[in-house]
């Protein structure tokens, strides 16, 4: 396998603001899109660029996080939006179509732009995805407490209340998801590494910022009683990939509805391996994601 290519960055212009773009490879473009939706594109990075040996990825932050975050309010940050963006990115790369790789909260939006613009995407991966209908999102914050430890949800609850907390700081947040992760995570330096990550370079002000953005969303979105992309999924015909692991933080049944109702997806279902399979189980997810290319 040959070594991953120097990155190149790129500002696309998207309405007044900027997006923080940055890619790697040759080859067939793919569209990355980051989960969170509070976090950046940087917890996917090393390892996701194993790919890039040959394809082209195209990762982003999204608008008002990481590298995109510049002059963005929270009110500025919409599903539409999101939507506009992503059709920014898409038309400022001189994408006909691309394929979407969307990883957790990122597997969502990937799949709403899918169904808005099918004929524009050529290939949809939906890694660890996030539920896309509000029966799922009820579904998987059922079952997410029997995932932790004992103990563990007080814990969370506790450094939420706190002030340090309100104001953003990094090493509260940190722990917070240290516990968040530690059940889908097995191996310590691999928790180690994606906490680091998921607030690479952020400040306080981001962090609050990122987390407003993350509860407009979810108000657009998931807490819809009425929202729901699993019939018009059903009426793609896109070459599509749903990848779920054993130890998934979300429900197997939300990945199951999602592969059953896209025509012809492939749900690939991973062992000893959790929400972020593409640390994990680096090996099984490229073969699956260069067949479904290919």
């Amino acid at each position: 396998m040959n070594a991953p290519r120097t990155p190149r960055e790129h500002f696309v212009p998207a309405d007044e603001f900027q997006l923080y773009a940055r890619e790697i490879g040759q080859g067939q473009p793919v569209v990355v899109l980051h989960g969170g939706p509070d976090f950046d594109h940087h917890y996917l990075l090393p390892d996701l660029d194993r790919l890039s040996d040959s394809i082209r990825l195209i990762y982003y932050d999204q608008r008002g996080r990481g590298g995109s975050a510049q002059g963005v309010e929270p009110q500025d940050v919409t599903i539409e939006s999101e939507m506009e963006d992503l059709e920014s990115l898409r038309q400022y790369f001189g994408l006909e179509k691309a394929a979407l790789l969307g990883h957790s909260w990122g597997g969502l939006l990937a799949a709403q732009y899918a169904v808005r613009h099918p004929e524009r995407v050529s290939h949809l991966v939906l890694m660890n995805s996030a539920p896309v209908s509000h029966n799922d999102y009820l579904l998987f914050r059922q079952e997410l407490p029997g995932k932790r430890a004992p103990g563990e949800v007080e814990q969370m609850k506790a450094l939420s209340s706190t002030e340090r907390y309100a104001h953003g700081d990094l090493e509260n947040d940190a722990e917070i998801y240290r516990i968040h992760f530690r059940g889908t995570l097995r191996r310590p330096e691999q928790l180690e590494q994606v906490v680091r990550s998921l607030r690479l370079g952020a400040t306080p002000e981001g962090v609050v910022n990122a987390r407003a953005i993350e509860d407009r969303l979810y108000e657009q979105t998931w807490l819809l009683d009425d929202y729901d992309l699993l019939p018009q999924l059903a009426q793609l015909r896109i070459p599509a990939l749903v990848i779920h692991s054993a130890n998934d933080l979300v429900p197997y049944e939300c990945a199951a509805h999602i592969a059953g109702a896209i025509p012809g997806a492939r749900l690939l279902e991973l062992e000893e391996c959790g929400h972020f399979s593409y640390l994990e189980c680096p090996d099984a997810v490229r073969r699956a994601i260069v067949e479904l290319l290919a």
